[in-house]
């Protein structure tokens, strides 16, 4: 052996890794919800307000500098989708208060870590879900809180980080004139964003995927760190959970509703989201029975190897057993033992603790414990 091979660094920089791969933080960031307690969100500083006004004919895309400005598009006969990113609370306030949005669900808008959910009113529908991105830097699945109303002739969505979203696709699309969102009505955008926010669940779902493929290839090498990164998945795999199932419930109430909001014609493309929900939850189902495998299998290797280790050391233990006892027999503190004064006894006593070893081995072979 190498003195190299007994540096204590070698060694401690595991110790220091699997406090950062287990990340307790992390867990108590996942399961500390308590919606009893009073949110205290940090308002943004800058919001940016983002106006699509359209028909199948025209098209206004504009950004504006203030709520005030929003308030022109309650009526403006054409269908408007207005988007504001950064939430704050005299903001929020203002336009739903013009839109004649309930309290309440300027509540749920301010609200953090809230479950995803449906909430219907006589001039409006509202829902909350996650948007959620995939952290390459720490192997994390970040989440974002998106409020969407429904309203006559308009959509408007609320999100936390004006730096990214899903719904660039979206915007290009109603620029082209003879597409289908152009000729539909808000409900039909409801639906497009709703569906872009689901669609982007999958390409979360695929690069956890490739996490655990590289997982399954430290499980079966036998590495150290496989157990850690084992645990870090299960908790990114609960963020998935508590998202999907609740968004299953949100889209299967737009078609139980009866609002006059929401036309008929649309109600096949709201099952072909809650199709892909039921689908991205049976995926993630598939991933946690994966790890729950993977965990087993490792803790199994695991398992295995000390017992190898065992194995070899009772063997040794066994071989060393006769040696033991003949060497603790002509050690004894007697005047007369036999061949005691003896020129051979001392070679005839080495003999036998090598015979007898040789015979164990022999044996043991015979019967196949090694």
């Amino acid at each position: 052996m190498k003195l190299d091979d007994l540096r204590p660094d070698k060694y401690l920089k595991y110790l220091f890794d699997i406090p950062k791969l287990f990340a307790p933080k992390r867990t108590k960031e996942i399961l500390s919800v308590n919606p009893t307690i009073v949110p205290h969100r940090t308002e943004a500083k800058e919001i940016n307000i983002s106006v699509y006004d359209y028909d199948a004919d025209h098209l206004e895309a504009i950004n504006l500098t203030s709520i005030d400005e929003c308030f022109a598009y309650k009526n403006s006969g054409r269908t408007s989708w207005i988007n504001i990113d950064g939430l704050r609370k005299s903001d929020v306030e203002a336009i739903c208060n013009h839109y004649e949005i309930h309290p309440l669900v300027i509540e749920d808008i301010l609200s953090i870590n809230q479950r995803p959910k449906l909430d219907e009113a006589d001039n409006s529908i509202f829902c909350l879900l996650n948007m959620l991105y995939y952290n390459e830097d720490s192997f994390a699945v970040e989440q974002e809180q998106i409020s969407i109303i429904l309203g006559k002739n308009v959509v408007i969505s609320f999100q936390e980080d004006a730096n990214r979203d899903v719904f660039n696709s979206l915007r290009e699309k109603m620029k082209t004139s003879g597409g289908k969102l152009r000729q539909r009505g808000a409900d039909y955008l409801c639906y497009m964003l709703l569906d872009m926010i689901v669609d982007h669940y999958f390409i979360i779902m695929e690069k956890l995927g490739d996490r655990i493929e590289d997982v399954e290839e430290e499980v079966a090498a036998g590495s150290t760190r496989a157990l850690s990164h084992i645990t870090h998945l299960r908790k990114e795999l609960i963020i998935l959970k508590r998202n999907f199932s609740p968004v299953r419930e949100v889209v299967n109430g737009f078609l139980r509703s009866d609002s006059e909001l929401l036309e008929d014609r649309h109600t096949k493309y709201y099952k072909d989201v809650y199709d892909h929900i039921i689908q991205a939850s049976e995926l993630v189902e598939n991933y946690r029975d994966i790890m729950m495998s993977l965990q087993d299998l490792h803790i199994n290797n695991v398992n295995l190897k000390m017992n190898e280790v065992m194995k070899v050391m009772a063997v040794v233990t066994c071989l060393l057993a006769p040696a033991t006892v003949i060497g603790g027999i002509f050690g004894m503190n007697f005047t007369s033992i036999p061949f005691l004064n003896n020129q051979y006894g001392f070679w005839v006593a080495v003999c036998i603790m090598l015979v007898i070893p040789v015979a164990m081995i022999g044996l043991f072979r015979r019967r196949g414990w090694f």
